[in-house]
């Protein structure tokens, strides 16, 4: 973390009427927006400054009010979530053409991937019930086919990288067949739309104690709830380290059971659909390629790629026994 003297919280000083206490501190995190704290004489406040390239996007604006309408109902049900504070009726702020959110600072962190207990995972089991609950949908979603030219990229690696062009090669059967399956796997999934997080990964909750606040609300939308249910079982059990805890992993689904989550009809379904590392995996093979990223990426990039593919390869491998503990 360090401090950083800018302008932009000058002019928030003007704007809000604040006295700002000695400076802004920088966040950890935030991979794509800028977080800061920031101490004033009018309480302690989060800022989060959106990505002028993300806002820049044709549908970044109507996706961050849909976000917003979907965050109210989270509130109005008193779901933990820290969300952001309105000023003059609105939450997204502007002050000459930069955009940002304003949250109360909530004193808490996220856990470790070796933190988390079956608590945890009774607690997200039951708040994500509680969300996929509100306003849950019959209605079909039509998801788009993911048609990524694997050959290309593996033929553009073996001139960029001969050590990735190996790892990629060798994973390359296992790749088609999961984009394969996972196209016809969406195809078959039931008819049900909710309101889903999208991220709600153990980085993105704060805990103090016992007490915890769900963060990053910006891709709030509907979507499946059992591929989200799915998702999440899995990363707070271990699979972001490939290292499941099937005992994490059941607790987590038979708290969400428990809470009046509805489980899925068939788990197998879920298991294919649950691909999204491709398009991780793709936009990861460009920055090592330099295509639409900055060169300053290519290092990040080629850290990614191995990540990625060992996930997936460890994904597979763990196939029988994921399928066998979704019995709860």
């Amino acid at each position: 973390m360090k401090y950083e003297k800018d302008s932009f919280f000058t002019k928030i000083e003007k704007k809000y009427n604040w006295k700002i206490k000695g400076e802004p501190l920088r966040l950890n995190g935030g991979f794509i927006h800028k977080m800061y704290r920031l101490d004033t004489g009018q309480g302690v406040y989060a800022i989060k400054r959106l990505n002028p390239f993300v806002m820049q996007r044709k549908t970044a604006m109507e996706n961050y009010a849909q976000a917003e309408r979907l965050e109210l109902l989270l509130e109005r049900q008193d779901v933990p979530i820290l969300p952001a504070l309105s000023f003059h009726g609105r939450k997204m702020q502007e002050i000459d053409g930069e955009y940002f959110y304003i949250f109360d600072y909530f004193e808490g962190k996220p856990l470790k991937a070796e933190e988390i207990s079956e608590y945890h995972c009774r607690e997200i089991g039951k708040a994500l019930a509680k969300i996929h609950s509100i306003d849950k949908r019959v209605e079909r979603k039509d998801y788009s086919e993911m048609s990524v030219d694997w050959e290309f990229y593996i033929a553009e690696m073996k001139k960029a990288d001969k050590r990735l062009y190996a790892i990629l090669k060798d994973a390359l059967p296992l790749i088609i067949d999961s984009q394969s399956r996972g196209n016809s796997a969406r195809k078959r999934l039931p008819d049900v739309l909710s309101i889903c997080h999208n991220d709600m990964d153990y980085k993105n909750v704060l805990w103090s104690g016992s007490e915890y606040r769900i963060i990053d609300l910006e891709c709030l939308s509907y979507g499946n709830p059992f591929m989200e249910l799915f998702e999440l079982a899995l990363c707070w059990s271990g699979y972001e380290n490939c290292r499941l805890d099937f005992r994490l992993f059941q607790t987590f689904l038979r708290q969400y059971k428990s809470a009046g989550g509805d489980l899925p009809p068939d788990w197998e379904t879920l298991y294919d659909c649950n691909n999204g590392r491709l398009e991780w995996l793709e936009y990861n093979i460009k920055r090592v390629l330099g295509i639409d990223c900055g060169d300053d990426e290519r290092a990040i990039g080629i850290g990614q790629v191995e990540e990625t593919v060992r996930h997936i390869v460890y994904y597979s491998q763990m196939k029988k026994q994921i399928l066998e503990h979704c019995i709860v």
